[in-house]
């Protein structure tokens, strides 16, 4: 989850419509009804409340409505509902009396972004260049001087007048290019360098190559200094600076490339774009806590690309790309245009990555081997998740579980939003809705059926006041004590403030951080046995500019300066694209409803800034640095672009000497990393869990992510597929959103297709804010059945899904694939980002606007491609690489099985004659199947890993290799440790699946025994049963049809 403050509830939705729907403007309907009925009836009475009653003080002690339940009509009370003051959509922890932070204390200056700002200067005219000298040929590349090539322009800095040039042939695929000063200040090392504790460099190796053994050639001109890198094994040119100058100063690093006609550039996030294809988009990378605004720097920063290039040979059309990563993690915008990619960053140097492919699958393998392989995830992970901002108590946690096992919806872990924290603080419960005995006993049942609990962790720790509350909190005297938290420039804790009132924050680079942060996780873990940990406002957030607390200390608790969802202004009246059509009278209410919140907010509310002047940043002064306002102002997306608005100020400083200026995108990164060591801590030997919002380039050897602050509209569940995508290019696979969304209120039409589409990411979760409409799959009859229907697809997948995570683990593969990246040779999948493959076999083309029963999608080919349908197993036929209209009715996501592919399944079914499993645990012990889809050869390969599924270091495991040719499936497993030990993840293979087969086979053996099989001639479908089944192992199994 995410929060987010009111001012930044300003989601981009295209057509969309706003409803509520009331008792008196329509009956129930019979859709939803049918068992789940008043369930949907209670949450639609959780939009009277906030329609009818938008401010507590109107709300009774007890409210009384009446249901149009069909069959049945009788008087509830929201009080009896368990729901009580839930009415006006205020928690227990809402109401409580408590100063307010000043209004305001979070706005900043109005700052104009320099690319938005006609009269800027431009660096490429203004500036003179710089010229080559003094090239020394090395063993591995080159090392020469730069030196400016006219009088210093000083334009949005201070010229460096000399800059060391560092070319190094790192490995046969790999080339880096290094431009940084070439007199660093002691002190000022912050500056210009990348700390190697934040984002490792990549390394040699061992392996040492020099310009013969390179697919890469660097060369150059001397004056103006430019060069051009080119891959010898195609001969294209990947980057060139030819025809624009390099500038570099201490607060503004600028430099271009060329871009030919041909090229496709993907990725530079975190942030969500209009298209896959990022040419004519601008990426301005800079961790921010804000919504996700299309267009807009969100919560982390990956500055790397993958350039898709199609050219003619033969006659023929075929796929190179390659990658490059700029290791520069200060704020930068990134311009990307047809014709050329300009970088400007407002700080570090030139720390430029090239990774030479040719393949699209390469070039990731390579570039997340030197960042970092993604963690291993525990097998639990992969089960269904379950979380809200708004579970007021243990009881309705408890409801929760409740629900979802009686209406036979898979459930692996719950998850708590801040509701649990004594008034939100770190490490604590409140003990009058979650008091920590009761919360413990319950947690520890939970345990025992097999279901997990991950906690929020927020980045800010409270700080309590001296005058009234003096060790009252005692992770943060602890943290004094020990010196571990960021500081301001004159050395006194930096103040700023979030969800309990002022708050300070951890300094990764302090000595004793990593023991402080280690013993309060380990001390919580004994109160409250956590599953894993989920790091939430890492970007660190804070809610006021500057060291607001600093002597207000005294005022503590104080409550946020907004309004929370669901207080009076901040009722919750947003609903999906398309609901005006199918609930119309709702939708006019809502609209109503909406338009006078917000005349009443703009009596209320302090008037708009947007006419004021914008603030004329200081000119710049000669070899000093203006952290707060820098000169160049990139397209920051809070508030009025003020990089110190919603966050901690640039001026913040750090042990090792650094202001948050140079660092702020590697915070959420530096808490992953102290985290996951903590974790080894609390559950040695097993694979820590880690959900984190701010992520950085390498953060996925630690953790997982979401997608954070979603909207509940089709626009943002169709761009789940692009942000889950781009993770995967940036070495964080195990990625997913917020199913149904975040911000404001699901139907049942989005909800039912939200969560098909999100059972085929890697992280699967519901998830919703405070005071929103309910959207557990079981409020809905239909969504609960269409949730089982992908479900049992999910959980049949996951010995294929946990496979894959280990190809992403050992090699830096991808999960979920663009269909571009697997067929690289077909230019018409460049811009595809509403479908998607789950690794080769799998290929899911979701619907994703309303009011749809098809969908068109791409069925590519390699030539001998087959594609058959999930669900029938049937060829569908379609072997010309082109598009294709499926059905696609409400509760049905159309799935394929690519030919040539043998998936490893567990056991599964959904609805009558077959058993879905309702945990992770359940579907280990079903008995496995093999899907073997042949392609028009006749053909087939795959495998399936297994080990325990939690070990760090794995001691016992088994990998089974398959490989179908000529009517024969041979097996070979190779295993390490006592592969015994694992029998019960190994399963009994109680079926294989054969699509494709031509003709019924005489006779069919398994390890040279016959056994019978079933036949289906108009499907050319084989299924062979072999009895008893047989286990995976070590050594070679075989099965022969013929």
């Amino acid at each position: 989850m995410s929060h987010v403050t009111s001012r930044i509830f300003r989601p981009f939705r295209p057509d969309v419509v706003l409803h509520g729907h009331l008792h008196g403007i329509g009956p129930v309907s019979q859709q939803n009804s049918p068992r789940h009925g008043n369930i949907y009836n209670l949450r639609r009475l959780w939009v009277l409340a906030a329609i009818l009653l938008p401010s507590c003080a109107a709300v009774p002690d007890q409210v009384a409505f009446k249901l149009d339940l069909p069959g049945e009509a009788s008087d509830m009370r929201l009080q009896s509902l368990g729901v009580g003051l839930l009415a006006c959509a205020a928690t227990a922890q809402t109401l409580k009396p408590m100063p307010t932070l000043p209004a305001g204390i979070d706005n900043g200056e109005k700052i104009l972004p320099t690319i938005m700002n006609s009269s800027a200067p431009d660096p490429q005219v203004s500036c003179p260049g710089y010229q080559l000298k003094h090239v020394r040929q090395t063993d591995v590349g080159i090392d020469a001087r730069l030196y400016l090539a006219g009088k210093a322009c000083n334009l949005y800095g201070t010229d460096v007048s000399q800059l060391q040039l560092r070319v190094e042939y790192q490995t046969r695929d790999r080339l880096n290019i290094q431009i940084f000063p070439a007199n660093i200040p002691k002190g000022q090392e912050s500056w210009y360098k990348v700390n190697d504790a934040h984002a490792p460099r990549p390394r040699h190796h061992g392996l040492r190559v020099g310009p013969k053994e390179s697919d890469w050639v660097f060369t150059y001109t001397y004056i103006p200094f430019t060069f051009n890198v080119t891959r010898k094994s195609t001969g294209d040119v990947v980057f060139s600076t030819t025809g624009s100058k390099l500038v570099f100063e201490n607060q503004f690093v600028e430099w271009k490339t060329t871009l030919p006609s041909n090229s496709n550039i993907y990725g530079l996030g975190d942030i969500i774009s209009a298209n896959f294809r990022l040419q004519g988009t601008n990426r301005t990378i800079y961790a921010a806590d804000i919504g996700d605004t299309p267009e807009s720097n969100l919560y982390g920063a990956h500055p790397f690309y993958l350039d898709h290039r199609y050219v003619k040979e033969g006659g023929k059309t075929k796929g190179y790309a390659h990658g490059v990563y700029s290791r520069n993690f200060h704020g930068q915008d990134v311009l990307v245009r047809e014709d050329g990619i300009t970088w400007r960053t407002i700080g570090g140097s030139i720390d430029l990555y090239f990774f030479s492919g040719p393949t699209p699958a390469k070039v990731t393998q390579s570039y997340v081997t030197e960042i970092g392989k993604p963690a291993m995830q525990q097998y639990w992970t992969l089960g269904f998740h379950q979380c809200r901002w708004g579970y007021a108590n243990i009881t309705e946690l408890d409801d929760v579980v409740k629900n979802h096992q009686k209406f036979q919806i898979p459930l692996e872990t719950v998850w708590s939003d801040i509701d649990y924290m004594d008034r939100y603080r770190d490490w604590t419960v409140d003990e009058n809705t979650y008091p920590q005995k009761e919360f413990k006993a319950w947690l520890d049942d939970l345990h025992g059926q097999h279901l997990h609990w991950v906690p929020i962790v927020d980045a800010a720790i409270y700080i309590p006041s001296p005058s009234s509350e003096k060790g009252m909190y005692p992770p943060y005297s602890r943290g004094h004590k020990l010196d571990v938290f960021m500081k301001n420039p004159d050395g006194s804790e930096y103040i700023g403030a979030v969800w309990p009132g002022y708050t300070v924050f951890p300094d990764w680079s302090a000595p004793n951080v990593q023991r402080w942060w280690d013993n309060e996780y380990l001390l919580w873990y004994k109160e409250l046995p956590y599953d894993g940990i989920w790091l939430d406002m890492n970007e660190v957030s804070s809610f006021c500019v500057g060291s607001c607390g600093t002597g207000k200390e005294q005022d503590n608790p104080v409550h946020p300066p907004f309004r929370l969802p669901g207080d009076r202004g901040s009722i919750i009246y947003e609903y999906p694209e398309g609901f005006n059509k199918t609930n119309a009278t709702e939708a006019a209410s809502a609209v109503a409803a909406k338009a006078s919140q917000a005349a009443m907010n703009a009596q209320e509310e302090p008037s708009s800034t947007a006419t004021a002047p914008y603030f004329r940043i200081p000119a710049v002064t000669p070899g000093v640095r203006n952290i707060n306002h820098p000169p160049y102002a990139i397209n920051h997306a809070q508030g009025d672009h003020d990089l110190a608005v919603h966050a901690v100020s640039p001026n913040a400083t750090h042990h090792d000497g650094s202001s948050d200026y140079d660092v702020h995108s590697l915070w959420g990164a530096n808490e992953i990393k102290a985290t996951y060591g903590t974790l080894l801590k609390v559950f040695p030997g097993k694979r820590p869990f880690i959900l984190a919002r701010s992520t950085a380039s390498g953060s996925g050897r630690y953790a997982a992510h979401w997608g954070g602050d979603n909207f509940s509209s089709f626009y943002y569940m169709r761009k789940s597929i692009q942000q889950a995508l781009n993770f995967g290019l940036f070495g964080i696979p195990f990625f997913g959103v917020d199913t149904c969304g975040f911000n404001g209120n699901a139907d049942l039409e989005l909800c039912s297709r939200w969560m098909q589409l999100s059972a085929f990411f890697t992280f699967y979760r519901n998830h919703n804010i405070l005071s929103a409409a309910s959207q557990e799959a079981y409020v809905w009859a239909d969504v609960a059945t269409a949730s089982r229907t992908a479900m049992a697809v999910r959980y049949a997948l996951l010995p294929y899904f946990y496979t894959l995570l280990y190809h992403a683990h050992k090699r830096g593969d991808t999960v979920l694939r663009a269909l571009s990246w697997e067929f690289p040779d077909d230019p018409t999948l460049a811009r595809n980002d509403v479908q998607f493959l789950v690794g080769a076999a799998i290929m899911v083309l979701p619907a994703l606007e309303p009011g749809v029963s098809s969908v068109t999608g791409a069925f590519p080919t390699d030539g001998s491609t087959v594609w058959y349908d999930w669900y029938t197993g049937a060829d569908t036929g379609f072997r010309d690489g082109g598009n294709h209209t499926v059905p696609a009715p409400l509760g049905h996501i159309p799935v394929y099985v690519r030919g040539g592919h043998v998936v490893p399944l567990h056991e599964q079914g959904a609805g009558a004659g077959g058993k879905l499993s309702m945990t992770t645990y359940e579907a280990r012990r079903a008995p496995a199947e093999l899907l073997v889809a042949l392609d028009a050869r006749g053909e087939a390969v795959g495998g399936v890993y297994i080990d325990d599924g939690e070990s760090q270091e794995v001691r016992d495991a088994l990998y089974v290799s398959f490989r179908v040719g000529g009517g024969r499936l041979q097996l070979n497993g190779v295993g390490i440790g006592d592969v015994a030990r694992l029998k019960v993840y190994l399963g009994r293979v109680a079926a294989v699946r054969v699509l494709g087969v031509e003709k019924r086979p005489g006779r069919v053996t398994v390890n040279g025994e016959g056994c019978g099989f079933e036949y289906d001639e108009g499907g050319r479908r084989l299924t062979v049963r072999p009895s008893g089944g047989f286990a995976y192992a070590r050594g070679r199994q075989e099965i022969v049809w013929g």
